[in-house]
C-alpha cells in the first residue's frame, strides 16, 4: 500500500490526473448511455449505437491512460512507439465492442460476468501493451510481479461487479456502471504503475526533443480526436434520434386503421392522419393545422352529418363538447348510413387524443348475427317440439308392439311361436335404444339434459349394469365378469340413473363387438377418482378409427358392409355425459387385440343411508288379496288401452277404460278407484288438466288421494316435472315393460283395501 502511495503522490503531477480521470468518466457514461440505449431500440437501428459505444469506451480509456502517463515522472525522458501505441487501441476497442455484443446477446447473469470480465481484461492488455511501447532516454523500467497480479485481479473484481447490479437498464445502471468502470480503470492503472521500477541505464539515449515532441503529440492528438469525436457523435445522435423518432411515429400514425387527430391544449388541430379524414370526407376542407375541434363539429351539421343534431344543433354541440372535456369512454355516433365509435383521451399537457372507428360493418354483423341467433333459437325450439311430437308419435305405436308382445309372451307358446316373439322383443329392444339416444343428443345439443345428484351404491350400479348383458356374453360363449375393488364397493354422490348408461353402452358395445374370448368390467379408486374399465378381445380397432370413434353417427366398421348394427350415438353420448359429470372417457386398442374403454369420475363418497325397517311385500302378493282392484286407464289411442288390459287381465284387477280427461274426471267423481293411469296427451281434455281437477274434487270431497301414474308417451324431464306439478304420484314412460307396470301397481296400491274401506 505504501509502494502504491509513494507512486500517486511522489511520482504523478496532481495538476494533470484530475483531467484524465475526467476524461475516463466522461467517456464511459457516454460509451455506456449510448449501450443502454441499444438495448431500447428495434434492431435495425442498434448498429451505429454498437459501433460508437465501444469506440468511445476504447478511446476514453486509451486516453486517459496517455493523459496520466503525462502526469508521470520517470525521471528520464520518454516516448512512445507509434505501431505498439496503436495496436493497444485496437485491443482496447476491439475488447469493449466483444463485451457489449455479449452483453446484448445474452440476458443471463453469467453472460454479463463474462462480458465484465472481457472489458476488464481488454483494458489490461491495452494498459500493458501501451507500456511495452514506452521508450527511455538513458534508462529501462522493471516490474513487480505481485503488485501487477494485484492490479488486474482488483480491476477485473471490480469492472465484474457491474454484472451484479440490480437495475437491468436506465439511469441507475448507467451511473453505477460508470463508476465502477472508472474505479477499475484507475485502479489498474496507478497499482501497475506502482509496479514499475525504472533503472537506470547510461547505455541507452534518445534525443530529447523528439522524445517530448513526440509524447506531446500524441496526448494532444488523442484527446483532441476523443473529444471532437464524442461532440460530432452525440450531435448527430441527437438530430438522427429525433429524425428518425418523429418519423417512425408518423408512419406508425398513418399506418393505423382508425382514424387519429390530436388537439392541443386549446383545443386547436394539430395533426392527423390520412384514415381521419377518409372517415369524415365531407369535413375534410375544414381540416387544417389549428382549426378548432368546434369547427370542425359546425362543418359537420352544416354538411348534414349529424341526424341526433337536426333542430337542436347548439344543444348537440353544447353536450358533445361537455362529453369531450370529461370524457367517460367511447361513444357511437351514427352519420349519414354510416356508424363510428369516437374516443377522446386527456394528455398530460391538456390535449386531446380523437380516435375515430367506422363501426358500420360491426353493426350489420351485430345486426345479422342476432337474427341469426334468434333464428337459431326459433329452429331450436321447433326442433325440440318436433322430437318432442315425434317421441310422442314413435313411443304410442312402439309400446303397443311391446307391450302386446310381452303379453303375448305369457300365454302358452310353440317354440317356433316362442322364437319370433324373440325377434319381436329384440327389434322393439333396438328401436327404443335409438330413439332415446336420439332423444339423449338432442338435449345434450340444447342443453336441457340434467343431472340427478343423490347418493348411491356403486357396487349396485355397476353390477346390475353388467348383468344386463351377462346372458347375452353367455349366448355367444363368452367368459363375462364384473370385477369391483374393495376401496371402491362404496356410497357416493352423483347420476346413478346416467353412470348406468354410459357402462351399458360400453358392456353393450365389447358384447356386440366380441366373437370369442371374454367382456370384462372392473372398477378401483383412488383417492384422485374413479376408473371404469370396460374390455374385451374382440375385433379392434386402429389409431385412425380411435380419432373419430367418439364423433357422432360413427362407427369403427362405417362401410355399407357392415357387419353390426347401432346408431353411432352411444360412444359421442357417453363422452359428453362423462363430461358432464366431471370425468373423461377414452380408449385403448389394436386391430385383432381388442379394445380397452377408460371412464374416470371424480370421487365423491357418500354416507350410505339407514337400512330400512319396512320390508315390502312381492310383486304378485297385492294380486292374492281377496277383494279385486279398480283401475281406471284414461288413453285415447286404443292399442294402448288394449295392451294394459292385456296385461291386466291376468290379474286380480277390475279395468274400466275412457278415452279423454274429461270422461277420466266424470269416472272418477262417479266411483271410487284404487288407481288412475292417466295419458297426458288426448283430446277434450289432456291429462294434466284432468289430473289436478280429480285433486281439486279430491280436497272439496275430503276424498282420500287416489294414486295417479302418468302413463305417457311424453318422456322428457319437462314432462315428468309438469305431471308432478299437476298431482301425479309417478311418471311411467311408454313403451313399459310388463315387470316396471306390475311393480308400480304393486307399490301404489298396497294399501288398497285399507283405502277403499274408507271412501265406502
Amino acid at each position: 500500500m505504501n509502494t502504491i502511495l509513494n507512486c500517486l503522490v511522489q511520482q504523478h503531477d496532481w495538476r494533470i490526473l484530475p483531467f484524465a480521470l475526467l476524461v475516463s468518466v466522461f467517456s464511459l457514461l457516454i460509451a455506456l448511455s449510448l449501450f443502454d440505449r441499444a438495448r431500447n431500440v428495434a434492431r435495425r437501428s442498434r448498429r451505429a449505437y454498437l459501433i460508437a459505444a465501444p469506440l468511445v469506451a476504447g478511446l476514453g480509456v486509451w486516453s486517459t491512460h496517455f493523459i496520466a502517463m503525462k502526469a508521470y515522472d520517470a525521471g528520464v525522458p520518454m516516448r512512445y512507439d507509434i505501431s505498439e501505441t496503436v495496436v493497444s487501441l485496437g485491443v482496447v476497442v476491439i475488447a469493449f465492442y466483444v463485451a457489449m455484443q455479449l452483453a446484448l446477446a445474452e440476458s443471463g447473469r453469467v453472460s454479463r460476468i463474462v462480458a465484465s470480465l472481457t472489458c476488464g481484461l481488454g483494458v489490461a492488455a491495452m494498459h500493458f501493451m501501451g507500456m511495452a511501447g514506452l521508450r527511455m532516454s538513458g534508462a529501462t523500467l522493471s516490474w513487480n510481479a505481485p503488485l501487477v497480479v494485484a492490479a488486474v485481479i482488483g480491476g477485473l473484481l471490480l469492472v465484474s461487479a457491474v454484472a451484479l447490479l440490480p437495475w437491468r437498464s436506465g439511469a441507475k445502471r448507467v451511473v453505477a456502471a460508470t463508476v465502477l468502470g472508472a474505479a477499475s480503470v484507475c485502479w489498474l492503472h496507478f497499482v501497475a504503475m506502482s509496479a514499475v521500477t525504472v533503472t537506470p541505464t547510461p547505455g541507452i539515449l534518445l534525443p530529447a526533443a523528439a522524445a517530448a515532441e513526440t509524447t506531446l503529440t500524441l496526448w494532444i492528438g488523442a484527446s483532441v480526436a476523443l473529444l471532437a469525436i464524442i461532440a460530432a457523435f452525440l450531435t448527430g445522435m441527437v438530430w438522427w434520434s429525433r429524425h428518425s423518432a418523429l418519423g417512425q411515429l408518423r408512419e406508425a400514425i398513418e399506418a393505423m386503421p382508425d382514424g387519429l387527430g390530436f388537439y392541443d391544449a386549446d383545443d386547436r388541430l394539430a395533426i392527423w392522419n390520412k384514415r381521419y379524414s377518409e372517415i369524415n370526407p365531407e369535413v375534410t376542407a375544414a381540416l387544417k393545422v389549428g382549426v378548432t375541434f368546434r369547427e370542425v363539429l359546425m362543418a359537420g351539421i352544416n354538411a348534414g352529418l349529424y341526424p341526433a343534431a337536426l333542430g337542436r344543433e347548439n344543444a348537440w354541440i353544447a353536450e358533445r363538447m361537455a362529453n369531450r372535456r370529461r370524457p367517460m369512454g367511447a361513444m357511437e355516433q351514427q352519420i349519414g348510413g354510416r356508424w363510428l365509435r369516437v374516443q377522446d383521451r386527456k394528455t398530460a399537457e391538456g390535449g386531446t387524443v380523437t380516435v375515430c372507428s367506422d363501426i358500420s360493418d360491426m353493426k350489420r354483423d351485430a345486426q345479422a348475427l342476432a337474427e341469426a341467433r334468434d333464428a337459431a333459437d326459433a329452429a331450436n325450439r321447433a326442433k325440440s317440439q318436433f322430437l318432442a311430437n315425434m317421441s310422442h308419435e314413435i313411443r304410442t305405436p312402439l309400446n303397443g308392439v311391446i307391450g302386446v308382445a310381452q303379453a303375448l309372451a305369457r300365454t302358452d307358446l310353440t317354440a317356433q311361436q316362442r322364437e319370433m316373439l324373440d325377434l319381436i322383443h329384440s327389434s322393439s329392444r333396438t328401436l327404443q335404444t335409438l330413439l332415446s339416444d336420439i332423444l339423449d343428443l338432442a338435449r345434450v345439443e340444447s342443453g336441457r339434459l340434467e343431472l340427478g345428484d343423490e347418493p348411491f351404491d356403486l357396487t349396485k350400479t355397476v353390477e346390475e349394469a353388467g348383468k344386463l348383458y351377462a346372458a347375452a356374453a353367455r349366448d355367444k360363449g363368452l367368459q363375462f365378469f364384473v370385477e369391483v375393488a374393495p376401496e371402491a364397493r362404496i356410497w357416493m354422490h352423483g347420476d346413478p340413473v346416467r353412470l348406468k348408461q354410459i357402462l351399458t353402452n360400453l358392456v353393450s358395445n365389447a358384447v356386440k363387438f366380441t366373437a370369442s374370448g371374454f367382456v370384462s368390467l372392473t372398477v378401483d379408486a383412488a383417492p384422485q377418482g374413479l376408473r371404469f374399465v370396460v374390455q374385451d378381445t374382440g375385433i379392434g380397432f386402429d389409431a385412425e378409427t380411435r380419432e373419430r370413434l367418439f364423433s357422432r353417427f360413427e362407427q369403427a366398421d362405417g362401410d355399407i358392409t357392415r357387419r353390426f348394427g347401432g346408431s353411432g350415438l352411444g360412444l359421442a353420448i357417453s363422452q359428453e355425459l362423462a363430461a358432464m359429470m366431471g370425468g373423461g372417457l377414452d380408449c385403448e386398442s389394436e386391430p385383432g387385440g381388442g379394445a380397452a374403454f377408460i371412464l374416470t369420475l371424480p370421487l365423491r363418497p357418500a354416507e350410505a343411508p339407514a337400512a330400512p325397517t319396512l320390508s315390502v311385500a312381492p310383486t304378485d302378493a297385492i294380486f292374492a288379496e281377496t277383494r279385486r282392484l279398480r283401475i281406471l286407464v284414461a288413453d285415447d289411442h286404443p292399442t294402448n288401452r288394449r295392451v294394459v288390459e292385456l296385461i291386466l287381465d291376468q290379474e286380480a284387477v277390475d279395468l274400466v277404460s275412457v278415452e279423454d280427461g274429461a270422461q277420466a274426471v266424470e269416472a272418477c267423481r262417479a266411483s271410487v278407484f284404487d288407481l288412475v293411469l292417466m295419458d297426458m296427451q288426448m283430446p277434450v281434455m289432456d291429462g294434466l288438466t284432468a289430473t289436478r281437477e280429480i285433486r281439486l274434487h279430491e280436497v272439496a270431497m275430503g276424498m282420500p288421494r287416489t294414486p295417479i301414474v302418468m302413463l305417457t308417451a311424453n318422456a322428457l324431464p319437462e314432462h315428468i316435472m309438469a305431471g308432478t306439478e299437476a298431482g301425479a304420484d309417478r311418471h311411467l314412460a311408454k313403451p313399459f315393460s310388463v315387470e316396471a307396470l306390475l311393480a308400480m301397481v304393486a307399490e301404489l296400491t298396497s294399501d288398497a283395501p285399507q283405502a277403499a274401506v274408507q271412501a265406502a
